[in-house]
């Protein structure tokens, strides 16, 4: 049996239920700092357990509260129990496994196991993470209260569901931008990203922004399978959403890069007329090497070549684009420069002075949004 480390983390807070999610939060951002501290990882954490007054309060199979845990631990979700406190707010401790020294050896391309974590971790050089997320999360729900047209669904599973925003005072059908969120595939909702409808939204553009059930419910192949039924629910209601059926385009970014690039490359790209990647994961062979790929379910290489956009090829008829972060690891600014050059040398933008996270604010305005409508106003056939 490996030797366990212990470590607790509490939060007193007010235990009113509009206190009880942000006491649950701060309690989360403990435990992970304290995880941080030992230098253990969220693959390391072996259980949780949460207590509180009124434990139904923060349950972990509260759709709200199983995003947060994936927002700060990712799609490692160790086991959680809940149980009632005679104490005030949300106590977590939690048992890990006892710190290991790092493994030397190269895993990939010349990288060990911890180098390449850190190449492809999104926020090992981003302050403030839990600001971001919070701004994410306020702003979208706000946006949203504001704009949603429709709650549309496309499947029978919980996650299978579309927001659908349409721009005021039309005349007539108008063309439609699929947004696709990241996350890892792990995490995120689409109400966190509502606010980069703006643009698009502005521009004259119907914006859909799916959903999709996360990882380790769902392997890559799930996801990919569910998206391809979004874009043909999209295509097919297009008419009756007020939407012109000849003019749809599909964007993502980070983990939605990767699945707009696959849908770009797979039947339903005849639905479409432009695909635009923002940060993705093209060459998914790094991420196989790492904890990720077994909830991913990446059961050899031949699968993840399968699901990896850079060993496929667009239809012939898509316009291509790409765009990440100037301040962004190395490997990401890798896997977007080779993927535009071998996807017919697509114009692949390098964005100063932006990292993984706020490279979105520019679908609002300056030259992301530029190039995005660019990219869909010349991404139909013939022009």
């Amino acid at each position: 049996m490996p030797k366990r480390d212990h470590a607790a983390a509490s939060t007193v807070v007010g235990t009113s239920e509009a206190e009880m999610p942000a006491a649950l939060r701060l309690a989360l951002g403990e435990a992970a700092r304290a995880m941080f501290d030992v230098g253990a990882g969220p693959a390391d954490v072996l259980a949780m357990r949460w207590s509180a007054r009124v434990p139904a309060m923060i349950h972990p199979a509260q759709v709200h509260v199983d995003l947060l845990v994936r927002e700060i631990f990712g799609g490692m979700q160790p086991v959680i129990s809940v149980r009632a406190g005679d104490h005030d707010g949300v106590r977590i401790e939690m048992s890990m496994r006892a710190p290991q020294p790092p493994d030397p050896r190269p895993v990939w391309n010349g990288f060990s196991a911890a180098e390449l974590a850190r190449a492809y971790s999104t926020r090992a050089t981003v302050p403030n993470m839990a600001g971001i997320f919070e701004g994410w999360r306020s702003n979208g729900a706000a946006f949203r209260a504001r704009n949603l047209a429709a709650e549309l669904v496309y499947g029978r599973l919980p996650a299978q569901t579309i927001d659908l925003y349409l721009p005021r005072r039309t005349t007539g059908p108008v063309p439609l931008w699929i947004f696709i969120h990241g996350g890892y595939w792990q995490a995120i909702d689409k109400a966190d990203n509502a606010q980069f409808a703006a643009g698009m939204l502005g521009s004259g553009y119907a914006v859909a922004m799916p959903n999709y059930t996360l990882a380790p419910a769902a392997s890559l192949d799930d996801i990919v399978r569910e998206m391809q039924a979004a874009v043909a629910f999209l295509a097919a209601e297009a008419a009756a959403l007020g939407c012109d059926p000849a003019a749809i385009h599909i964007a993502g970014h980070s983990a939605g890069g990767h699945l707009a690039a696959m849908i770009a490359a797979l039947p339903e790209a005849s639905l479409v007329r432009s695909c635009l990647a923002l940060s993705g994961l093209f060459d998914l062979l790094p991420l196989s090497r790492l904890p990720m790929g077994g909830m991913l379910r990446f059961d050899d290489d031949a699968t993840v070549a399968r699901l990896s956009p850079d060993r496929l090829r667009p239809h012939d008829h898509i316009r291509v684009g790409v765009a990440v972060g100037g301040l962004e690891s190395r490997e990401f600014q890798r896997q977007s420069s080779a993927f535009a050059a071998r996807w017919g040398n697509a114009p692949c933008h390098i964005i100063a002075g932006r990292h993984h996270f706020d490279l979105l604010d520019g679908l609002n305005g300056g030259d992301l949004l530029a190039f995005a409508r660019q990219l869909a106003a010349r991404g139909v056939a013939g022009e």
